[in-house]
């Protein structure tokens, strides 16, 4: 299969390139990004061949499909590390919760949360092409708290690969933080910048563009790519849990093969979403994805109202850090999909030079027919959060309750919704005690020991002993120092 670029060819880059070169070189002509020529279609005889798969037969035979110029050897050694999570047999388990919604857990993986799902496997198949190609490779990773985590844990002590990871200092919780500064292998290094998280996106997305910033690379030897989801590798493994959870409600009886469910996503990078709309193209009995967000809600306005608004808007600091985010990259992507490169381009130029575009009736008529969106604020969420512990005896993180909102407000009823838990109880662990019980201000290992005696949980291990790790990495820069600092790394 090859891939195809948003925003249409310059005369810098081939019209199509293969899977490979797609996520060793993420960033398309005029800073677009890759996407499939075409999707397989998947249909009911696939969907019914995995209704009794594991997660892993699963994900091999739909990256199959693709046909990915990969050795399956080393894909069969990326699926592998699913083993590694909390059950190997079900790494992605389906949670009953309330009438008619189910919680997909998305965090069972080494750094609890859901970017082990892509992050995983990715590192693996990155690592071996460099390898392979007999090249050596920068990833830089933006992270709002979880990419980052998940990306050093993948590529850590990796052949021909080094890291470089972008944080907004003071933007992530306790837990993420220590997750990052505390890894001590040498091919890692750890950036903390004096902004928030678009504006360590925005310095990946110019990095990666730059001729001069390439050029100094290469002439060290070091060529560039990207951990984040602008990455089509990130993404081919977010469409595979989406079908997952599908059959798993089968298996369940929960529905019936072939009945319509809606598919409840955290807003984010819009990644995550992206999975869900590109598994219902391929096949995937989807009623309607419903993206929810909090008080930084640029995402339900455009679904709302088909305006991307940021003339007037600053990123607000949030109960759940990790949808502290004004521009989502992958709305690019659905964009395209939808209206094709030269509405993209136009789109996207325009919101990069005037922060605004406006979709047109039509257009936005389009959008809604497969999203719909609301948002949550943060007492509306810890109150979604008490109630749900103590009346479904079901704990969750803020960015999975900001779900419950939009279930209420946008879904049939009738019709069954699968919420998609993005992070384990233990990342935002103030945030929780606080809905629970009312404490405040209580550090990250005292609200964590007072959720564990109150849920009766046990603190997961690689969570509590963050606690005593030394910090390795405690850089903290001005934005404008970040291309320095990397090459001062490399």
């Amino acid at each position: 299969m090859n891939f195809i670029q948003t925003r249409g060819e310059d005369v810098s880059k081939p019209q199509t390139v293969t899977f490979s070169q797609a996520i060793l070189a993420p960033i398309a002509s005029f800073g677009g990004l890759y996407v499939p020529e075409s999707l397989p279609e998947l249909g009911e005889a696939f969907l019914r061949k995995h209704l009794n798969s594991s997660y892993k037969v699963l994900a091999a035979d739909m990256l199959s499909r693709f046909e990915i110029d990969i050795e399956q050897s080393v894909i069969d050694e990326a699926l592998a590390l699913y083993d590694k999570f909390d059950d190997a047999s079900n790494p992605v388990p389906v949670v009953k919760v309330k009438e008619n919604l189910y919680v997909s857990e998305l965090y069972h993986g080494p750094t609890r949360a859901f970017k082990d799902m892509a992050l995983q496997p990715f590192g693996v198949v990155l690592s071996s092409i460099a390898q392979k190609n007999n090249q050596n490779y920068l990833i830089l990773a933006a992270t709002s708290g979880d990419t980052g985590p998940a990306a050093l844990e993948t590529f850590k002590n990796r052949a021909n690969v080094q890291v470089a990871c972008l944080y907004p200092d003071g933007g992530t919780s306790d837990v993420q933080r220590l997750q990052m500064v505390t890894e001590d292998a040498k091919n890692l290094k750890v950036i903390g910048i004096n902004g928030v998280f678009d504006d360590a996106q925005n310095a990946l997305k110019r990095l990666l563009a730059s001729e001069s910033f390439n050029h100094a690379l290469k002439e060290k030897n070091v060529l560039l790519s990207a951990a984040n989801s602008v990455n089509f590798g990130r993404i081919i493994f977010q469409i595979i849990y989406h079908i997952h959870s599908y059959l798993e409600l089968v298996r369940q009886s929960a529905i019936s093969f072939g009945e319509k469910v809606y598919l409840n996503v955290p807003s984010g990078n819009f990644g995550n979403a992206l999975g869900a709309y590109y598994a219902w193209k391929m096949g995937l009995y989807v009623e309607k994805i419903i993206i929810s967000s909090n008080e930084n809600n640029v995402l339900t306005k455009l679904i709302k109202t088909g305006k991307y608004d940021l003339r007037d808007s600053a990123v607000v600091s949030t109960t759940s850090p990790a949808m502290d985010i004004l521009k989502s990259s992958n709305v690019e992507r659905i964009l395209f999909d939808m209206f094709g490169c030269v509405r993209t381009r136009e789109l996207m130029e325009s919101l990069e030079l005037n922060h605004y575009y406006e979709l047109t009736s039509v257009e936005l008529e389009t959008l809604r027919e497969c999203f719909d969106a609301d948002f949550c604020n943060g007492e509306e969420g810890k109150a979604y959060i008490k109630d749900t512990f103590t009346n479904d005896g079901y704990l969750m993180d803020p960015h999975t309750a900001t779900c419950f909102k939009s279930f209420k407000t946008c879904s049939n009823p009738a019709i069954k919704t699968i919420v998609y838990s993005t992070a384990e109880w233990t990342k935002f662990s103030p945030v929780i005690a606080n809905a629970l019980s009312g404490e405040v201000d209580s550090e990250d290992i005292v609200a964590l020991e007072s959720i564990s005696k109150t849920a009766k949980l046990e603190i997961p291990a690689m969570i509590k002993g963050l606690f005593s790790k030394k910090i390795a990495q405690d850089v903290i820069i001005e934005k404008e120092d970040i291309e320095k600092e990397i090459l001062k790394f490399i």
